[in-house]
């Protein structure tokens, strides 16, 4: 992406830059545009009234040029390449453009023969960049003389080939149809894999941007506009292959091919815009349209061919790397959003160019959604001051823009479909896509959504369409780079306007995810071979161990480590490894084996106490080994004496789970013991606020009534015995009440201590008892609790002293233990630990942001260091109508290892299936108790920081006084000596712990990754899943000492430190306007985005300080999978679901253009799960989901679904059902009806789009980052 080349092109999150909005072009309108935001209203061929060629927008300057350098070396290049300032740009040397570059990651779905592979690192991409190199036809390019009209502009580089591969005749990336526009389903019909979108399969269109503002008529929902096919439901969620048209033609819009073109578009309509780059692996982003992208990857077609693109069939959808998202959108984003209704050909009203904020900040959001409804006329004008386009009617193939040229990257120019044809007709957007103002390619970028757009469809973006140009000679590739500078051109300034980048040109999240499942999902992962990087946390996998931990356990960045700091610096790729010690394992796979060494208990090594592993090293014919972490030789006691073979392996080696497998367990002797004396079995002890908001709000009834049951469920080690664990109850409000349910009695007791400020327990025996034994005064005390404080008039309660009633009992009973809180309100009571409301937003956005964080009294942090001392660990579980302290609360949970769950306004009739499984969960899960871990390493790294839910008395020693299934502790690495490439680096975790059951035992993982002296490698073998949940805890834990905004900054100079690194030392040489990112790391631009996006970094208005310190220390002990869906939630499109599969459908993209007005998406994150139903859904759609026959009929209150007796219902909920068992927290069902007002929080987990609270959208944050490294090479 052409970052802007310009200088004028200042950030992008700037103000205009110069560039922008300053001078005029010949047309004489002022030539820079703020970024465009968004079609215009009608499309006005001058700037709208009152438009001001200085609109503060910052200009986007980078997305320009996101050409799609895919091709460019990088694997991920974005292509971004300006165009030189002055002078052609100069061609990069030719790389090979394979079809796909080695390394580099492709957009698209690999093409059907490619098996998607981690390319190395720093392949060339070479797919989608222009080819710099290639037989291309000669490309004359003749960059002579400026054309004098944009018409011959337009021609000129329509011809121009974009592509790696030579251009196919019909222009860079447009498949060149033949010159009779067949019709765009036909265009599909090819089948070429599509290679970007698969994101998109949904909604056509490409995301907008964030700030760009959506045009109207396009809006997603829309009547069906053409452009609405973009949604998903009219294409197929990416297609790879060829035809992509899902159903009949697209909609106008999306046909735009059918229709005759729109006179002047011709040329390039009939082709449709090149989908993002298809094959090639590059990432180049940003560059030229994807669909010439992806032209260049394969060698030309025949002009009339389709498929010429690589994406596949011309037909747009294939043509882009997506994939024939939507049909209609040849984009790869899809049709872009309203513009390209709007485009018809004749119709387009001029329409001013909707100033475009910045995409990263100035815009207004989109419309609501960022995006018009499609069908409907625009919801609201794209941007203040200007007009939003009528709704274009879409007649004609107001694909034309869309597919037709579609829209280029920015980086190409759109290539005629046939150089045959004539020129492409200017279309005052797209014409001869003069340089963008940025730098980036003159032409047009496929529809952006938020842009109406120049192009192709627009034709009229700020000028009257011209007459085709004459067919312009021999295509000539179009390099960013070489386009004259945007002033040169004639085209008009509205054009100018900053062609946004196409969200299909760019890494997909969803391409990522579904070439992993296909490339990985279908063998077991073996973890024999030292640093192989497992399957990602999306695919399903069976793992084999054969000697390093699962991935299920232990999960790194990067799998091949620095073999010194310097490079460790050099790089800033953070060494870390996310350990889930008790992590639950699928039927499938065998769990820890359990070793017993008798009395004198496991063997170690005398030096560093690493316990037996597969990485020790037996040598003296097996009566020593030699240590594999410090290299000390220990002597062989004589019971584990065993001889060895030819290979100097033990002859016992597969027999002894120490010696073979990557994980085991060994059962601790009395020396592993507090005190030298073995555990008492753990107890559970119930804590129940009884004031009168818990009363009110139902939560104490429900508790006692699911405790009678619950009681049965306690964790036990072999499902056929009763569990050991023993009980005790205590109700509070501003007073603890104790209860003695000894079996003996025939009634419950209860014993008030009033005194809170000295707690104690007044009762030893009858407190902790066995349920067995006990149970029906148990189940007397339970139904009395709730009539006891039925009429309860106490609105007051205590907090601190509730666990240390807890805390003492656990001590008498000389036990670990956890505490289960039931707690509403705010501690005000006169009390150890009483709090004070401090709730002040004034203060967020400030440098004293950070004090809301931290605690506001120091008794809960001695209170804590008590309690692991005990091994008392505590769950809380509030219901809170207002204010509770969060951060202050969750002290004591945070650092025993245990969990906080938060029921803001509980109302028992809709979140008491949310609670209760919860509650379930927290008490039956598997865990232990009064636990130590240490992670030993071996010479010449260590670990230096940790993260999660846990306390630390010194520097190597992590106490969790609990520790469950779902608990991570994150590990942080740095170099303290060499390494050497033939030894690599080991770690091992050991975690001491006392079973449910009372056994004392040691965990042990052990992992092993390759070191490397070269950067390519380390490059070549990172996980950035891992990456991105390490940086949020990281960054997480700095809002406790930093402002807000110098987190921000870090993660984000952290991250362009990375990728420049990364492009600097790895990536083979290419335009400094060309984002290059490593095939692994190509998303890491996306999730850093959302993370910076997320309610804790960015908060919106309606964020309260209570969320964000429950989200911040939520997320200290999230493992990869949860944080990944977190914060790119899963989008499933229902309406493609196939009853008769297992599998699910393919999930699109998180980007409201992508969401269908005639389809049903189910949306998860790991804490919300939203039904989101389209206005236009069908009907027989909503009558198999919810028996009701219209959208209207539809009730959005309801939190479960009907089940009716048909295939699709009962699929539905079975797929609910499996979701909401993969995550650790239940999800309740919240059904949001297009346009409804509950739209507006569904559109916050839209993550690809620009958010309320100012976050920017992907194609703008990837601009951003783009000029954040150059700016570093520089």
């Amino acid at each position: 992406m052409n970052v802007n080349q310009q200088p004028h092109m200042a950030s992008p999150y700037g103000q205009p830059q110069p560039g922008y909005g300053g001078g005029h072009v010949p047309a004489g309108y002022p030539a820079q545009y703020a970024p465009y935001n968004g079609p215009g209203s009608a499309h006005q061929q001058g700037p709208p009234q009152g438009y001001s060629p200085y609109a503060s927008f910052p200009s986007k300057t980078v997305a320009t040029n996101l050409v799609s350098d895919l091709s460019s070396s990088s694997p991920l290049d974005l292509g971004m390449r300006g165009p030189p300032t002055s002078g052609a740009p100069p061609v990069t040397p030719a790389q090979n453009y394979s079809q796909f570059g080695q390394g580099d990651t492709q957009n698209g779905p690999p093409p059907m023969g490619a098996p998607p592979q981690r390319p190395s690192v720093s392949q060339p991409y070479t797919p989608g960049a222009v080819n710099l190199s290639g037989p291309q036809p000669p490309y004359n390019q003749q960059f002579g003389a400026l054309p004098n009209s944009m018409q011959q502009m337009t021609n000129q580089m329509a011809s121009m080939q974009v592509g790696s591969t030579a251009p196919s005749p019909a222009g860079p990336g447009y498949a060149p149809p033949s010159v009779s526009h067949s019709p765009v389903s036909a265009a599909y019909t090819h089948s070429a894999p599509p290679t970007f979108p698969p994101t998109s399969a949904a909604p056509t269109h490409p995301p907008p941007t964030e700030g760009v503002a959506q045009p109207p008529p396009q809006s997603y929902y829309g009547a069906p506009h053409s452009a609405q096919q973009s949604f998903p439901n009219a294409a197929p969620a990416y297609s790879a292959a060829g035809p992509t048209h899902p159903q009949a033609p697209p909609p106008v819009s999306q046909q735009s091919f059918p229709q005759a073109p729109p006179v002047s578009q011709p040329p390039f309509s009939t082709g449709p815009p090149p989908g993002p780059i298809p094959g090639p692996r590059t990432h180049s982003y940003g560059g030229p349209p994807p669909g010439a992208q992806a032209s260049f990857q394969r060698p030309p077609l025949p002009a009339s061919h389709p498929a010429a693109f690589p994406g596949g069939p011309t037909s747009h959808p294939a043509a882009f790397p997506g994939g024939p998202t939507s049909h209609p959108s040849a984009f790869p984003g899809g049709p872009p959003p309203t513009s390209a209704p709007s485009q018809m050909p004749g119709v387009i009203p001029p329409q001013p160019p909707v100033s475009q904020p910045t995409s990263y900040h100035s815009g207004p959001p989109p419309t609501a959604a960022g995006f018009t409804p499609q069908g409907g006329p625009p919801q609201r004008p794209p941007l203040s001051g200007m007009q939003a386009p009528p709704h274009m009617t879409s007649q004609g193939p107001p694909m034309v823009q869309a597919n037709h040229v579609p829209p280029s990257q920015p980086g190409m120019p759109p290539v005629p479909p046939n150089a045959s044809m004539s020129g492409p007709p200017p279309q005052p957007g797209l014409q001869a896509y003069p340089p963008q103002q940025n730098g980036a390619f003159g032409q047009v970028r496929g529809p952006q959504p938020g842009y109406a757009g120049p192009y192709a469809g627009q034709q009229n973006y700020g000028a009257p369409s011209a007459a085709p140009a004459p067919a312009p000679s021999a295509p000539k590739r179009l390099d960013p780079d070489s386009i004259p500078g945007p002033q040169a051109s004639d085209i008009p300034p509205v054009q100018k306007t900053r062609h946004r980048i196409d969200p299909d040109a760019i890494p997909s999240p969803i391409q990522v995810i579904e070439d992993d499942k296909a490339n990985k999902g279908s063998e077991p992962f073996t973890t024999g071979v030292r640093g192989q990087a497992p399957p990602l946390v999306t695919t399903n996998f069976q793992v084999k161990d054969q000697g390093n931990s699962s991935p299920r356990y232990i999960r790194c960045t990067a799998y091949n480590v620095p073999c010194n700091s310097d490079m460790a610096k050099q790089s800033q790729v953070p060494l870390a490894a996310v350990i889930k010690p008790l992590a639950t394992l699928p039927p499938d796979e065998t769990p820890p084996y359990l070793v017993d060494h008798g009395e004198s208990g496991p063997i170690r090594c005398n030096r560093c106490k690493a316990y037996m592993c597969p990485y020790m090293q037996f040598i003296e014919g097996g009566r020593r080994f030699q240590c594999g972490f410090c290299s000390c030789v220990t002597e062989v006691p004589p019971h584990y004496f065993q001889h060895l073979d030819h290979t100097g392996k033990r002859v016992d080696c597969y027999e002894r789970p120490e010696l073979s497998m990557g994980s085991y367990e060994f059962l601790a002797t009395v020396d592993y013991c507090k005190n030298n004396k073995f555990p008492q079995p753990p107890a559970f002890i119930f804590l129940i606020d009884v004031s009168y908001n818990a009363v009110k709000s139902g939560m104490v009834g429900m508790v006692c009534q699911e405790l009678k049951t619950l009681l049965d469920y306690l964790p036990r080690e072999n499902p056929d015995m009763e569990s050991n664990i023993r009980v005790g109850f205590v109700t509070y409000n501003k007073v603890l009440h104790f209860y003695n349910v000894k079996a003996s009695l025939a009634q419950p007791q209860m014993m008030v201590v009033s005194d809170v400020a000295d707690m104690f327990v007044p009762l030893l025996d009858g407190f902790l008892v066995n349920v067995q034994e006990s149970r029906v005064v148990i189940e007397s005390l339970l139904d009395q609790i709730p009539e006891m404080f039925a009429d309860t008039r106490e609105t007051d309660t205590v907090f601190g002293p509730v666990i240390q009633a807890g805390l003492e009992a656990l001590k008498a009973a000389d036990c670990a233990g956890k505490l289960f809180i039931f707690h509403s309100s705010l501690p005000i009571a006169e009390a150890p630990g009483k709090l004070k409301n401090r709730e002040d937003k004034k203060l967020v956005g400030t440098d004293k942001e950070k004090s809301l964080f931290q605690p506001q009294v120091g008794f809960y942090n001695t209170l804590a260091k008590e309690c692991v001392a005990q091994g008392c660990c505590v769950d809380l579980f509030l219901f809170p109508n207002q204010y509770v302290d969060v951060a202050t609360l969750g002290v004591v949970p945070t650092s025993t290892g245990g969990s906080i769950y938060k029921y803001t306004y509980f109302q028992a009739p809709t979140d008491q299936e949310r609670f209760l499984n919860d509650l379930r969960r927290d008490v039956q899960k598997q865990m232990g108790f009064d636990a130590v871990m240490r992670v030993r390493t071996s010479t010449g790294i260590r670990a230096t920081d940790f993260f999660g839910s846990f306390y630390m008395s010194n520097t190597t020693d992590v106490e969790l006084a609990g520790l469950d299934c779902d608990k991570t502790v994150t590990v942080e690495f740095r170099h303290d000596d060499k390494l050497s490439e033939e030894t690599g680096a080991l770690m091992q975790c050991a975690v001491l712990y006392t079973s449910c059951s009372g056994q004392r035992r040691l965990l042990i993982h052990n992992m092993a990754v390759n070191c490397c002296s070269q950067l390519a490698d380390l490059y070549r073998n990172c996980e950035t899943d891992t990456i991105i949940n390490f940086f949020a805890k990281y960054a997480y834990r700095s809002l406790l000492s930093s402002p807000t905004k110098n987190v921000r900054d870090s993660l984000v100079n952290q991250c362009a430190q990375i990728l420049a690194c990364y492009r600097k030392h790895c990536a083979s040489p290419s335009s400094a306007g060309q984002l290059i990112l490593p095939e692994c790391m190509k998303l890491l631009p996306v999730y850093l985005n959302c993370m910076l996006k997320s309610d804790v970094l960015q908060p919106g208005a309606d964020v309260s300080l209570d969320d964000r310190a429950y989200l911040r220390q939520l997320i200290s002990t999230m493992d990869v999978a949860e944080s990944h869906v977190f914060f790119y939630p899963r989008l499933l499109p229902l309406q493609k679901l196939d009853v008769e599969s297992t599998t699910l459908p393919v999930a699109v993209r998180d980007s409201e253009e992508r969401l269908s007005r005639g389809g049903v998406y189910l949306l998860e994150n790991g804490m919300n799960l939203f039904l989101w139903v389209g206005a236009n859904a069908q009907q027989e759609l909503l009558q198999n989901i919810f028996g009701m026959p219209s959208f209207n009929h539809i009730d959005p209150s309801m939190t479960s679904l009907p089940a009716l007796d048909n295939p699709f219902s009962k699929r539905l909920r079975e797929i609910i059902e499996t979701i909401r068992t993969q995550r650790s927290r239940y999800m309740k069902l919240m059904v949001v009806k297009q346009e409804d007002k509950l739209e507006l929080i569904f559109k916050h987990f839209l993550v690809e789009d620009k958010s309320n609270n100012g976050g920017a959208s992907y194609v703008d944050f990837l601009c951003h980052m783009h000029k954040e490294i150059r700016q570093l090479l520089s």
